[in-house]
């Protein structure tokens, strides 16, 4: 028997002579890629020279200067011959040098006086005469990284996202008094709420994605590939936990969760015989594990709204309002609200936890007013927006899997209670929003 064991594992070594196999494909369309853009004529009988193609990426307005951050996005090679403000050529440095090649970048270095709150239109023209703009709608000075502008950045991120989920969390004593129905209601509300969530990150990534992007990058495609990416890895670690959970504990039948009650059929002994998965996964699948990966989906998404707000702060697009901070607060206050749901028929939970669950969710926003003012990457925003809808649908998945073992065999269609709460959540979502 051993020996048939060794002899299987034998069948299954690699030799040298198969991985040259594996190899020499990638060998070969490595060359042939290479030979086509370097040479270009093999395969056309006249040298044709591709249009230049060039991003302007961001613009800062320093002390009289006006810096331009650009990018070469086109197929091949280009040269910064001038540059321009509002149509006139100005003497301009570019750091690192004035030739790029693909996907290369610089900084347009232009001595300008500039006005606040003015409109100026930035342009750069390469060695072929293509000239290539972006337009301000509002000069402001450009965030430096110091401690006061930091402390603004905490400040503006305490308010539209610390502050308005610990307000939301001081639901749960309330929804903790609720009938099955009501609770029904809540948890599909909190559902609502985070697919509202998650679609508006993905219309918030596309948004950059077209305005903020070269097509080089392929932006619109990687969002979706993010976002696939992070759910199914999400849904991997989530179904590991709970196998793991499942080898170290014992199915318990006293486990309650205050809906369904202990004389409802798919509690009942012969039931979780019969079908032990769905017991154990109802078992498994904890409330305040459910809470806790929405507060960390939330908080990928509010990170992602932080990068926005810097971001914005620093082309000056945004006018710090009373009202838009106030727009803000009642978007977000329902973000507490979607923590305290899932748990809230569980055991009575400590406070420090609920707080810990409300700074993972709201704490992110100053870290990306961070980030988003003083290191601002369109290709970056995407990149989180896209991994903050991804969780979020992770989270929705999740809380659709425990109501769905909780309401047994009746199904979540037949409740009336559960639609609604479904539709009202992401209605309260999108009136919110308008504020904003």
């Amino acid at each position: 028997m051993e020996r048939e064991e060794g002899d299987i594992s034998n069948t299954h070594r690699v030799s040298k002579r198969t991985i040259l196999f594996g190899v020499v494909p990638f060998i070969v369309i490595g060359a042939m890629i290479v030979l086509i853009l370097n040479s270009p004529g093999i395969l056309f009988q006249s040298s044709i020279k591709a249009l230049p193609k060039i991003s302007i990426e961001k613009v800062e307005f320093l002390d009289d200067n006006i810096v331009a951050f650009v990018r070469n996005t086109g197929p091949s090679e280009i040269t910064i011959a001038q540059a321009d403000v509002n149509d006139r050529i100005y003497p301009a440095a570019i750091e690192p040098g004035r030739t790029l090649t693909r996907l290369a970048d610089a900084k347009v270095i232009i001595p300008f006086v500039w006005n606040r709150g003015e409109p100026y239109e930035i342009g750069i023209t390469t060695d072929d005469g293509t000239r290539f703009h972006k337009k301000v709608n509002s000069a402001a000075p450009a965030p430096r990284a110091t401690v006061g502008q930091a402390s603004t950045f905490a400040l503006i991120g305490t308010y539209v996202g610390i502050i308005p989920v610990m307000m939301g969390l001081v639901w749960y004593p309330f929804i903790r008094r609720l009938s099955p129905n009501k609770y029904n209601f809540f948890l599909s509300l909190t559902a609502g709420l985070l697919v509202f969530l998650g679609i508006d990150a993905l219309l918030e990534s596309n948004e950059i994605a077209v305005n903020a992007l070269a097509p080089a990058f392929n932006a619109q495609i990687l969002i979706i590939m993010v976002a696939i990416v992070t759910l199914i890895t999400l849904l991997y670690v989530s179904q590991r936990l709970i196998q793991r959970a499942s080898k170290r504990s014992k199915p318990d039948i006293e486990y309650k969760t205050g809906y369904p009650s202990r004389s409802e059929p798919d509690l009942e002994l012969r039931d979780i015989k019969s079908s032990p998965t769905s017991f154990q996964q109802q078992l498994m699948i904890r409330p305040i594990a459910i809470s806790m990966m929405i507060s960390i989906g939330i908080g990928l998404h509010n990170f992602g709204e932080g990068l926005a707000i810097g971001a914005a702060v620093l082309l000056g697009e945004v006018a710090l309002s009373s009202f838009l901070i106030l727009g803000f607060t009642l978007h977000n206050t329902t973000e507490g609200l979607a923590i305290v749901a899932p748990m809230a028929k569980s055991r009575r939970i400590p406070v420090t936890k609920l707080m810990i669950m409300g700074l993972i969710a709201g704490g992110p926003t100053i870290l990306g007013a961070w980030v988003g003012g003083f290191l601002y990457s369109p290709i970056a925003t995407v990149i989180f927006l896209s991994i903050g809808a991804g969780a979020i649908f992770q989270v929705v998945y999740s809380i659709g899997s425990w109501m769905y073992h909780t309401n047994g065999n009746r199904g979540l269609l037949n409740n009336h209670w559960i639609i609604i709460g479904f539709a009202f959540g992401m209605l309260i979502m999108y009136l919110t929003g308008l504020l904003v």
